[in-house]
């Protein structure tokens, strides 16, 4: 019998640390993370992909507005949806010529995938998640002031716009992304966290939010009721006291335990703390088993050599 993994890949695993991130460049990165992906499908393994697009949302935007003089300016939502088509279009054609190379044919899709969040959500009042270029202080508060944005100084860069990271409530395309799953197709869904949405009595519009990748991730392996939550990111194992003599990589951890770690302060809000939460949602609500690792350490952390498992008891 078959088995579903869903597979989160970090943004920054498809433009490395230190690169421009050229197109070329995130072609390249992305057919290296297919061929490890291409082996758990050989495997027997059914997948959804899901990945972040903090990179390329920052690339739209900049292009936003530098081009604003000329053409109209684009709303975060539509940014999000551009970078879900673009981004799922290099993932499917990359993904399918490695399966197709390895004499497997099964259908890779890009669904674009909204999320339903809540006005009301506390994060539309504390908007902290920073997106797009940096400014000088004075052209920052312009654009606050024009366009009724949030800034914040990022200390020594420069002053970014910011906007609310809600908590992901509901996978509109749910039915659809069902559907696929049944007839065998493997699907990239979700990317970027999702284009936020919030329903005003039975219609959907688009609001100028961030929504976590790594939740919407559990979320949706909760929704599918998948086998596997993988993360994958830019350290082979989670480490406990980061970047302190004591540094201590994890094996393995249960579901209490990444609890008090997180509580403990382990697992920054900046880094691997929405990962650990990301990871005790899925398991709370039923999750069998969650991986942390890089994607050039998919096969063998599945085969339990590396990574950190964490399983509810």
């Amino acid at each position: 019998m078959s088995r579903l993994a869903v597979i989160a890949i970090g943004g920054n695993s498809i433009t490395k640390q230190g690169q421009v991130g050229t197109i070329k460049e995130q072609f390249d990165n992305a057919a290296e993370t297919a061929e490890h992906i291409a082996g758990m499908v050989t495997r027997g393994w059914d997948v959804v992909l899901t990945h972040g697009n903090g990179p390329q949302v920052g690339n739209v935007l900049m292009r936003v507005e530098l081009a604003s003089p000329h053409i109209y300016a684009l709303p975060l939502d539509t940014c999000d949806s551009d970078t879900q088509g673009g981004m799922g279009y290099m993932l499917q054609q990359v993904l399918g010529n490695t399966l197709r190379a390895r004499g497997i044919n099964k259908p890779v899709a890009t669904l674009i995938t909204q999320v339903l969040v809540d006005e009301n959500d506390p994060a539309f009042q504390n908007p902290t998640k920073p997106i797009g270029p940096f400014f000088s202080q004075a052209e920052a508060e312009r654009r606050q002031d024009e366009r009724g944005w949030h800034v914040k100084e990022d200390v020594g860069r420069g002053w970014r716009r910011v906007v609310p990271s809600p908590q992901p409530l509901e996978l509109i395309e749910e039915e659809a992304i069902r559907r696929c799953l049944q007839n065998g197709i493997i699907l990239i869904a979700c990317g970027g966290g999702g284009i936020p949405v919030a329903r005003r009595g039975n219609q959907l519009h688009g609001v100028e939010a961030v929504i976590d990748k790594d939740r919407a991730s559990a979320l949706l392996a909760k929704r599918v009721n998948a086998d596997l939550f993988l993360i994958s990111t830019a350290v082979e194992k989670v480490l406990l006291n980061f970047k302190k003599p004591n540094e201590t990589p994890i094996d393995r951890m249960t579901l209490p335990e990444a609890r008090n770690h997180l509580s403990a302060g382990q697992f920054p809000p900046g880094s691997m703390g929405p990962k650990i939460e990301a990871a005790i949602d899925y398991l709370q609500h039923g999750g069998q088993r969650v991986i942390i690792t890089t994607p050039e350490k998919l096969i063998e952390a599945l085969d339990g050599k590396t990574g950190t498992h964490i399983v509810p008891q």
